[in-house]
C-alpha cells in the first residue's frame, strides 16, 4: 500500500521512542536475555470504524479497507509503542524494554 498521501494529511503523533543507547545501558550486565519480535503486532490494534475508510484499497478481488492497523501508517509505530508501554508498564525498565515492535526481556535469573 502507498499511504504517502494519507501520511501527509495525518496529524503526527510524536510519542517518544526509547533511545537505543539507554536500552543497551539497562541491558548491560544482565545474566539472561530474551529478544522477541512482535510479528504482526500492529495488526492487533483496531482502527476506529470512522477511520477505516481512509485505508481503502482496490485489488483484483475487490475494494477493501483495513479494520486493523497496517504497517506503513505514519503513526503506527507510536500507537503500538504507546499500547505496549501501557500494557507492560510494571515491567518496563526493570525486566523489559520495548522498541517499536521489538521486545527485550532480561534478568539476573529465570525466577
Amino acid at each position: 500500500m502507498d499511504y504517502r498521501n494519507l501520511n501527509k494529511a495525518t496529524r503526527k503523533d510524536h510519542f517518544p521512542l526509547s533511545f537505543i543507547d539507554q536500552i543497551l545501558d539497562r541491558l548491560a550486565g544482565k545474566e539472561f536475555y530474551c529478544f522477541l519480535d512482535g510479528y504482526s503486532g500492529y495488526n492487533q490494534i483496531v482502527i476506529a470504524p470512522e477511520d477505516q475508510q481512509r485505508t481503502t484499497f482496490t485489488c483484483p478481488y475487490g475494494t477493501f479497507a483495513f479494520r486493523r492497523m497496517p504497517f506503513g501508517l505514519c503513526n503506527a509505530s507510536a500507537t503500538f509503542q504507546r499500547c505496549m508501554m501501557a500494557l507492560f508498564s510494571d515491567l518496563i525498565e526493570s525486566a523489559m524494554e520495548v522498541f517499536m515492535d521489538d521486545f527485550s526481556v532480561f534478568g539476573e535469573s529465570f525466577k
